[in-house]
Parts: structure tokens; C-alpha cells; sequence
């Protein structure tokens, strides 16, 4: 589904992400992996048109992708979940999803049905401000509000951050509810086991290169194999976080 082939990016005169290959096949989860700095925020940006790559190419489905301004990659069909969640406090929960579907006007009441059907949670505050809710509450209001825009690829950068363990597992299970609706994850994570538990394929980035890409089961099932590239194991290993 989406092809990153000789990735360049950074900001100023500062290359973060170095001459970066990624693959995202369809109808599954991949895992970026790194310590803070090591680029993942970075890639990310470069694949939604937040800043403009420096070399390389992208592609979503075989079309070109780089150079194309943020407004034109949703619409594509590709959205971004940042790690700051970026709510507005002083709106309810249903004007956040007011604005997620500013692109699929049309389709905004089966949209949020189908919100409400994945976050019960969000249905019982959605008249209630962000400012209010719990940071697990936060994080599905951020993940409810990228689903109105109908997407097919959902990138999701470090979701688990500030979460509990408790709700790091319920996180993992309502993204596994979303591949179970046909959405495609590429999520990036420091929740490393999380992360191998829920994912199928898995890369990890070391300053700003890709020190591993592969199956998550080799990382998963060789402890020796995931010292070399991700030292020592980092994350909630709550044994309840399974794939989907």
C-alpha cells in the first residue's frame, strides 16, 4: 500500500532521516521502532506532506506521493494521529468529529456511528469537552476523529504514550477492532513488546536509518535478535496486548 524507497528528511540543515526503505502491505499493522530522536516522527511527517522530504520517493498504491501537501494526502486517504493529540479543550467530543469529516461531509452520521460503535466511551461524553477527559479518552478522541475521515492507512505516532498498562492493552484492542474494519496501521512505538504483540511487520529506526526490517515474530521470538537492535526491552509487557 505504501512504498518509501531512499528517504531524506529534516528540518533546517539537519538530516534526521537517512536514505530511509519502508513497506506498508494492506490490511495489517507495521511497527516503526527507536529510542526518542531516532527519526520516527520525522518519517512521519515527511509521508503526510508536514515537511518536505529531501530525496527519495513515496508512493500509496503506486501513485506518487511526495510533494503533496497534508490536505491532499487525507483525501488520499492516508491520516495522522500526532503524538500530541492536538484536541482543542474547549470542544465536545461530537464537534471534534464534526471536524474530522470535513472531507467526507456526506458521510458524517454513519462515520460517527461507527466511532461511537468502536469508543462506547466517546457516546457517553460526547457532549462533554477534550479538556476534561482522561488521557485514555484523549488518545481514542484523537484516533475517533482521524476515522471520520474514512481512511485507509491510519498512522499513529507513539499512541501509547502517557497510558497505563491497563490502557495501553485496551488501546491495542480497539486498534485491532480497526484492522478488523479494513483500516491498514503503521504506527510508531517505544511500547516495545505492544508493539511485536499487535504487528506483523516491524522496523526499527537507529539514527535516522533502518537498523531492521522484517518480520515482528523473528524480534518477537529471539530475545537475543531484539538486545542487538532495540537494547534492553522497553514498555508494558502486559501479556493481555495479543494480535489482533
Amino acid at each position: 500500500m505504501l512504498e518509501v524507497q531512499g528517504l531524506w528528511a529534516g528540518y533546517d540543515d539537519v538530516a534526521v532521516v537517512r536514505d530511509v526503505d519502508l513497506e506498508v502491505p494492506p490490511k495489517g499493522a507495521t511497527a516503526v521502532l527507536g529510542a526518542n530522536g531516532a527519526g520516527k516522527t520525522t518519517l512521519f511527517r515527511a509521508i503526510v506532506g508536514l515537511i518536505r522530504p529531501r530525496g527519495g520517493c513515496m508512493r500509496f498504491d503506486g501513485e506518487p506521493l511526495s510533494g503533496r501537501a497534508p490536505h491532499e494526502v487525507v483525501r488520499r486517504g492516508i491520516v495522522y494521529v500526532p503524538a500530541e493529540r492536538e484536541l482543542f479543550p474547549q470542544l465536545t467530543v461530537e464537534q471534534h468529529l464534526e471536524l474530522g469529516a470535513y472531507c467526507v461531509p456526506g458521510a458524517f452520521r454513519s462515520r460517527r456511528q461507527l466511532a461511537y460503535d468502536l469508543f462506547p466511551r466517546l457516546a457517553e461524553r460526547k457532549r462533554q469537552r477534550a479538556g476534561t477527559l482522561s488521557g485514555g479518552e484523549q488518545q481514542m478522541l484523537a484516533i475517533a476523529r482521524a476515522l471520520m475521515a474514512s481512511p485507509r492507512l491510519l498512522l499513529l505516532d507513539e499512541p501509547s504514550t502517557g497510558l497505563a498498562p491497563r490502557l495501553v492493552a485496551e488501546l491495542y484492542r480497539l486498534l485491532a477492532a480497526l484492522l478488523r474494519e479494513g483500516v491498514t496501521i503503521l504506527l510508531a512505538e517505544q511500547h516495545v513488546q505492544a508493539a511485536l504483540k499487535f504487528c506483523q511487520r516491524v522496523y526499527v529506526l537507529k539514527d535516522g536509518r533502518i537498523a531492521y526490517g522484517g518480520p515482528a515474530e523473528a524480534l518477537r521470538g529471539n530475545p537475543e535478535l531484539s538486545r542487538t537492535y532495540l537494547g534492553e526491552s522497553r514498555g508494558s509487557p502486559d501479556p493481555t496486548v495479543g494480535p489482533p
